[in-house]
């Protein structure tokens, strides 16, 4: 089975990292699972957070039609929103995001994490792993989405001249102890829970389902949402392969 992805994310050093990221994941948690991570959609956060223009309503419906063009019948697949909380409450920020995309007839998982407040708070979070690209020679925060922004922190200890999102952060990303990272920071382990999720969720739902094997599985519209509209999983019609 493969798990479809098609993040949205924020900055240039996202469209890079987030899918090398994604496939990490997937690969340490879901091992029997082929990812699948589509290009991200990237939009300035502010435009995204405060739905500038529709901007995040037209980037989930974008990413909907990227997935619905290679999702094949009993795969999985989620749309991903993943920024940077930075000074914002990161439960205000779920809980708009979600009622945007709750309006929306989107045929396919959203999942929406913000990082507490960054993307480097992560690397903050499993530094021990990164010895290669930072200084190591003061104490590590150990809880460090409860501190300021952590992206300081990784610049003043950063081995290389200047730490650049667009060249570091892939780089980096490669490199992050996961399970360290999610002992250390919430916002992480809520992005490797939402993943698995999706998948055993779907899994699931197909392992109820028996079919005949003259018949076919075919997605179907509408989608059906469950309580938390974070997971969405298409109904099913079976077509008789004869009848074709």
């Amino acid at each position: 089975m493969q798990l479809h992805i098609a993040p949205i994310v924020e900055g240039y050093g996202d469209v890079q990292a987030v899918p090398v990221l994604l496939r990490r994941i997937v690969e340490h948690q879901l091992p029997e699972i082929i990812p699948n991570i589509l290009r991200p959609i990237r939009q300035p956060r502010d435009r995204l957070v405060q739905n500038k223009d529709r901007c995040l309503e037209k980037a989930l419906q974008l990413a909907d039609q990227k997935l619905a063009a290679v999702v094949g019948g009993g795969d999985c697949s989620s749309i991903l929103v993943l920024c940077d909380a930075d000074n914002d409450c990161a439960k205000d920020l779920l809980t708009k995001t979600r009622e945007i995309a709750r309006t929306l007839n989107l045929r396919h998982v959203v999942s929406i994490v913000f990082a507490v407040r960054e993307f480097e708070t992560w690397f903050v979070g499993s530094a021990e792993s990164l010895e290669k690209y930072l200084r190591l020679d003061l104490p590590i925060p150990k809880a460090p989405e409860t501190a300021g922004s952590q992206k300081r922190w990784i610049e003043k200890r950063f081995r290389g001249s200047r730490y650049s999102e667009t060249v570091d952060q892939p780089k980096m990303t490669a490199s992050i102890d996961i399970e360290l990272c999610r002992k250390r920071c919430p916002s992480f382990d809520k992005l490797c829970r939402e993943i698995q999720r999706t998948a055993q969720r779907f899994s699931e739902h197909w392992s109820h389902v028996r079919f005949p094997r003259r018949f076919t599985l075919i997605p179907a519209e509408p989608p059906v949402y469950d309580d938390h509209c974070t997971d969405t999983f298409l109904s099913v019609d079976l077509i008789d392969q004869n009848s074709l």
